[in-house]
């Protein structure tokens, strides 16, 4: 019987489907399935009211979103601003009345939003309570948990606790907490500026490590210092409402609220992110080599300022502090930020540490040296060894090509015909050395005030190095320095 048509052509297609080779034929059935996979996502994304009877899939295919990968604001969101940050100020009517200068150098009244969180009820002397200060909550009872009987340390419970007790307070509005202590300072308009990089709708905890090695080793490197100040977004405190004691009662052992903080955080999968100018300042003395070269970060916290030397000479502690806070009213942005140029008919280097201080080195000194501190503090710990410090310092020394002559921040005053800052620095004292001789015996000695120029309508962008130029002439007692934005590819040397 002759074959038919249709018996020839499907005899004929599987001889030439025997012979196709074996790279043709798995791409071939890759392509199919494919196109057979995406046939049914087609018909899966469909009206609800559709029926899925005929396609009863055991995957959901699904493409990730724009924000799943991104770490900035979604763009649907207003900027972050600072109604947006509520902060948690850990207190008690013990501590107050030697704190309460350093909560009023930075709280704005009606302005920043939160509270400080006390151990108990203010007592008649400390009613009413000021205006001027945070208005207080007084915390939950701890003692009514469970695990009480077993926490090491109820006081530092109490600390970590706060974070739930601002929670629960209930105020709207918020993308950020922030928690930190009473002697914590705050330049608010650079944290507003650093949390608005972070996608607040996100879990976040953002803060700093201690400047000293051994502290952080002591503690954890991943540990956010609680003093220094810590930020967590509004939806990671909501997720931790319903954790947080249970996590106490993994941890009742723990005598630092900031370990306790940090190791719930890591049972939830959350790592602490690191902002360079969130500082603990777990350091000794004199910290005015640390502040002459901040990093190229905005300055956001500072922290144990009643435990190391007046920031200023011939001040006291919070004298000092009010003087700081008068630069950072004009311009947070530059507060503490270095900027460096030269000199160079005299050969001297200028380190603008804005509304700190000034250095002259009579020496010609690139950047990648005078961007170091000056080791003029010492580690919080006395029994440790070096390495002290989680960065890299200079040593001072008596040699007068390297030591610089100082001055400290005087006044600021800002023009608005000109849109200019102005702030002056004048001589702490005599360096009593001879002029370096290396680079020409060009003694700085006469120079007695250094007069800086920023322009005030530019708050400074973070991260970004600025230059400037000198302005000086011989035989007079005053320089002056303009900062400006660096040419392409300028050397700073």
């Amino acid at each position: 019987m002759k074959p038919s048509n249709a018996t020839t052509l499907r005899s004929s297609a599987l001889q030439e489907f025997r012979v196709l080779p074996l790279g043709i034929l798995c791409k071939s059935i890759a392509i199919s399935g494919l196109l057979l996979l995406l046939f049914y996502a087609f018909l899966s994304d469909k009206p609800e009211n559709q029926s899925s009877d005929s396609f009863n899939l055991p995957f959901q295919l699904k493409w990730p979103t724009a924000s799943s990968s991104s770490n900035v604001n979604n763009t649907m969101d207003s900027p972050t601003n600072i109604s947006h940050i509520g902060f948690i100020v850990i207190g008690s009517l013990n501590s107050w009345k030697n704190r309460k200068s350093y909560i009023e150098s930075w709280w704005r009244p009606n302005v920043t939003r939160g509270y400080v969180f006390l151990d108990k009820e203010p007592t008649e002397e400390f009613l009413p309570w000021p205006s001027t200060s945070p208005p207080f909550q007084v915390n939950e009872d701890i003692t009514k948990l469970r695990v009480y009987p077993k926490i090491a340390s109820p006081l530092q419970v109490r600390m970590f606790h706060s974070l739930l007790d601002m929670y629960r307070v209930g105020d709207k509005d918020l993308r950020w907490l922030v928690m930190c202590d009473d002697d914590s300072i705050i330049f608010v308009d650079n944290l507003v500026e650093v949390l608005g990089k972070y996608d607040h709708n996100k879990y976040q905890y953002i803060g700093g490590n201690s400047e000293c090695i051994k502290s952080n080793a002591d503690f954890s490197f991943d540990m956010g210092f609680g003093g220094a100040g810590y930020a967590v977004s509004y939806p990671f405190a909501q997720a931790l409402s319903t954790k947080l004691e249970d996590c106490i009662e993994r941890y009742p052992y723990l005598r630092v609220s900031d370990q306790m903080s940090q190791s719930c955080f890591a049972d939830l999968g959350i790592a602490l992110t690191i902002e360079k100018g969130i500082h603990q300042i777990d350091l000794r003395g004199d910290i005015s080599g640390f502040l002459s070269y901040h990093p190229q970060s905005p300055l956001l916290t500072l922290h144990h300022l009643d435990v190391v030397d007046p920031i200023f000479p011939s001040m006291d502690k919070y004298e000092a502090l009010r003087h700081l806070m008068k630069a950072a009213k004009v311009d947070q942005s530059r507060v503490a930020q270095q900027t460096i140029c030269y000199q160079r008919e005299s050969n001297w280097s200028f380190s603008v540490s804005w509304g700190y201080s000034t250095h002259i080195y009579e020496n010609i000194i690139p950047r990648s040296i005078l961007r170091k501190p000056l080791e003029t503090f010492r580690p919080w710990s006395k029994s440790t060894r070096p390495p002290f410090f989680m960065f890299n310092t200079r040593w001072p020394i008596n040699n007068p090509c390297e030591a610089p002559h100082v001055f400290f921040f005087e006044s600021v005053e800002h023009n608005p015909e000109n849109d200019q800052v102005l702030t002056t620095y004048v001589r702490a004292a005599q360096r009593n050395m001879p002029p370096c001789s290396a680079s020409g015996n060009h003694s700085a000695d006469s120079i007695s005030k250094i007069r800086v120029l920023s322009q005030a309508t530019r708050r400074k962008t973070a991260g970004v190095t600025e230059c400037c130029d000198v302005v000086y002439k011989a035989e007079t007692n005053v320089t002056d320095i303009k900062i400006r934005s660096c040419l392409k590819d300028e050397v700073i040397a």
